[in-house]
């Protein structure tokens, strides 16, 4: 179980799937599991199976998280969350990645355990953008 990660993103584009994807490896790579899950395939009852947990949404709108359903995820889940080990990820197409500022302030002001500071990602990872995706899985596994 500590070796546990569950990957649940919600992707638009597939930008933030191919980043889930990344970390996934980066957790397999790193000697751990990770199941990847989109947000509406992941049932809440599971938390209890997963130690670690990374969470990826891009950025929406007035550089927000996606609100029909991953906000109302991450808000359900949040509570259980807390004391665990988190990193959040996603990808964006303008405004610098602004949208995870907030989100990282709310994860943390709901005592989840950030391992890293976000990962943002403008449009499709590069090969850069590969390597930081699955640096951010090992160290998930690792903190």
């Amino acid at each position: 179980m500590m070796d546990k990660v569950a990957v649940i993103y919600w992707s638009g584009t597939g930008n933030t799937e191919m980043m889930a994807k990344y970390i996934a490896e980066g957790v397999k790579a790193a000697g751990g599991e990770a199941d990847v899950f989109s947000v509406s395939d992941f049932s809440q009852g599971n938390l209890a199976d997963y130690a670690r947990f990374a969470l990826g949404c891009p950025a929406m709108g007035a550089e927000e998280l996606e609100d029909s359903e991953f906000q109302p995820f991450y808000d359900a889940v949040k509570p259980s969350l807390a004391g665990k080990k988190v990193a959040l990820f996603g990808s964006y197409g303008w405004g610098g990645g602004e949208w995870m500022n907030p989100w990282k302030a709310d994860a943390e002001a709901a005592g989840l355990v950030l391992v890293a500071e976000p990962l943002a990602i403008e449009s499709a990872p590069d090969d850069a953008g590969k390597t930081a995706c699955a640096d951010l899985g090992k160290t998930l596994l690792q903190a």
